[in-house]
């Protein structure tokens, strides 16, 4: 979207009269100024910053509401006087919602030490998503969106030191140790690198093998092999998620298809490099969640999705 200077003086105003006999539509009228991110005059007269952009989804709001027995025009205006060009620029400060997301993101530290360090991690990721959603209809930007964007990547980076500092305390796999047909357990619940762990166990480190889900504080089976949480045997470490660090341990990362997979499932733990496949991976696995009863249900949905992705990125030429 465009975004208009601080001084911008000039205004579009679309003065609308919506049809009442269509909820519907009205509501759709509605729904599409808030989301371009409109002041509200009085009813029915709505007021946004002229620029390229705000002009041509107006025009087109314009003709839908023409199409639906309503009537609308877009006037060009420019502030009478400074007091009113400036009552206008207040019109859309966004200081209120960055204040009240600064404050839910530094409410997060609370947990540290206490809740899953990947789970505070996916709730700073909403909250990151939410800080575009602002910004991007956020047209006279002022200190605080620095400061909200200043309190994101403090907490990012803490989070990340706590999904990482389990390194020292890793269980270790013996040298030349078998394999085959061992019980692989982790920790509920089960999100993107626990389920990428298990995926690549079944599919190309262990068939034959026995997965667990560990209750929180559960110790680790007697001769199970750990993944995903702190202490197992395949953790979080230094750069790379559990689901990366079993590639590089069990040879795996050079499977180009497989690497490409574990850049997605860092991306939803941890962030980092945008990678634009996770987003709709996400939701997949969202899905997978809300609709399965229990752990082997949700990772039988899952192992759909990653089977999905292997076949698009396996090139044999490049095994």
């Amino acid at each position: 979207m465009d975004k208009p200077g601080d001084a911008a003086p000039h205004w579009l105003v679309m003065v609308a009269q919506l049809p009442t006999e269509d909820p519907a539509s009205r509501m759709r009228v509605l729904r599409t100024l808030e989301s371009l991110g409109a002041a509200v005059i009085r009813e029915g007269a709505y007021l946004l910053p002229d620029s390229p952009g705000n002009r041509q989804s107006l025009d087109a709001l314009t003709e839908y509401v023409a199409r639906t027995a309503g009537a609308a025009q877009i006037l060009h205006v420019s502030a009478a006087s400074a007091a009113q060009q400036k009552h206008f620029v207040q019109l859309f400060d966004r200081s209120q919602r960055y204040e009240s997301l600064i404050k839910t993101i530094e409410s997060l530290r609370v947990g540290f030490g206490q809740a899953d360090p990947s789970a505070i991690s996916r709730v700073l990721h909403k909250q990151r998503r939410e800080f575009e959603a602002i910004a991007a209809l956020d047209f006279f930007p002022t200190a605080v969106r620095e400061r909200t964007q200043q309190a994101l990547t403090d907490t990012d980076k803490a989070v990340r030191e706590l999904l990482f500092s389990s390194t020292q305390t890793r269980a270790v796999l013996k040298a030349q140790e078998n394999l085959r047909g061992r019980t692989w357990a982790t920790r509920k619940p089960l999100w993107a690198d626990r389920l990428a762990c298990a995926w690549l166990i079944r599919r190309f480190v262990d068939p034959e093998g026995t997965l667990t889900w560990l209750e929180k504080g559960e110790p680790l089976p007697q001769d199970a092999i750990g993944f995903g949480f702190e202490g197992a045997h395949f953790t979080n470490s230094g750069t790379r998620v559990a689901y990366e660090e079993m590639l590089a341990r069990l040879e795996l990362a050079k499977n180009a298809a497989l690497s490409r997979i574990g850049s997605i499932v860092h991306y939803l733990e941890v962030q980092g490099d945008p990678v634009p496949e996770a987003l709709g991976v996400q939701t997949l696995l969202q899905g997978a969640v809300r609709r399965s009863s229990g752990e082997k249900e949700l990772l039988a949905e899952a192992e759909k999705t990653f089977d999905l992705l292997y076949d698009a990125y396996f090139d044999p030429q490049k095994r």
